[in-house]
Formats: C-alpha cells, structure tokens, sequence
C-alpha cells in the first residue's frame, strides 16, 4: 500500500535525479511507461515513456542550466495521486518558471506513472520570471535563487 512518506520520497528522489541530471536515476523514479504532460506548445508535447522523461531533463540541465525546487507537496495515498509546488530555475538565460504538477503513482510498484505539469504564467521570453502576478513568493518563503550550483558539468563550456 502507498504511503504519504513514500510518495513524497520518490517525488523528491526524482527532482534529485533531475537536478543531478542522472538519468538513471529519474528513470528509477517511474513506471516504464509514464507519461508526463504539458501544456500546449510546450517541449514538443507530451514525454512518453521513463527514458525519455530522464533524459529530456537531462538535456535540460546541459542546455539550459535546469534546476528545480519543491516548495509544497500534498500526497494522497488513498487516491494514488499526489500535488507539487515547483521552483524551475533556468540559469543559462536567467529565466524563473514557477507552477504545479499532478502525480499518479502505480498502486502495484509504487512509482510514478503520469506527471500532468500546469505553468503560472503562459510563456513569455520577454519576462524573466513566470509566476503569479502579484503573489509574494519571496515573503511565503519560495526559492528566490537557484538551489544548486550551475553551470552542471554536463554544460557545454561558454
């Protein structure tokens, strides 16, 4: 049976992996054939499959210098399904994304099986900061800086 504590350690072992950029990690974290969505116009559409879901954030953090926080999380055991807050620090261009995702975990195994990403703010590159308009993340407390040293050594040298 699912736990709270379970849910949220893998949750939190895949940003992990994601900010490590260790593809075998994040791949660990999910049912071979998850799924996670995005909004329209957004990386090419929906990542099928536990491969390509660690390896695009992957290329991620060595393209872009992707970073991410977990500034909330509610976990329901009994519904298999759980909600983040999220920090994504884009370092190479200084750009802030902030938003949510919905988890679905398999009750057999454990691990994700689907991630549905919600953005605050439609993209904008003229904006270095897409979040809420008004909303005080600073004085709640939410990541200002990014939470992990970047460039990544899987960066290409600029």
């Amino acid at each position: 049976m699912l736990t709270a504590e379970h849910m949220e350690s893998l949750i939190r072992r895949y940003f992990d992996g994601c900010n490590d950029a260790d593809v075998a990690g994040m791949v660990a974290c999910f049912t071979p054939d998850a799924v996670h969505y995005f909004p329209p116009g957004m990386y090419g559409g929906a990542w099928r499959g536990a491969d390509t879901i660690a390896a695009n954030w992957a290329h991620r953090v060595a393209t872009l210098g992707s970073a991410w926080t977990i500034d909330r999380v509610l976990t329901d055991p009994e519904s298999a399904q759980a909600v983040i807050e999220w920090s994504h620090f884009k370092t190479a261009g200084g750009t802030l994304l902030r938003g949510d995702e919905w988890y679905v975990f398999d009750r057999v195994s454990g691990l994700i099986s689907e991630i549905r990403a919600y953005y605050a703010s439609p993209v904008d590159p003229d904006r270095p900061e897409l979040a809420l308009d008004g909303f005080d993340y600073e004085g709640r407390g939410y990541p200002m800086t990014c939470p992990v040293p970047r460039p990544h050594p899987s960066q290409a040298a600029t």
